[in-house]
């Protein structure tokens, strides 16, 4: 699944490159790509654990 994501996210960042590129520039296929770039980044960082989880975890022992 990670896989997958990290290609969608490489194929909305090479569509919005591209239509940056284009002459006649579309808004709202940028908006897309930047969506599904964002959308999966968070995926993507969800699975990180944070800094502060392991801070909190040695104050409690």
């Amino acid at each position: 699944m990670k896989k997958f994501i990290i290609l969608l996210m490489a194929v909305a960042i090479g569509i919005a490159l591209y239509e940056q590129a284009s002459a006649e520039k579309n808004v709202y296929i940028m908006v897309i790509a930047i969506v599904v770039f964002m959308m999966g980044m968070m995926r993507l960082s969800s699975k990180t654990p944070s800094k502060n989880e392991d801070k909190n975890e040695e104050e409690d022992v």
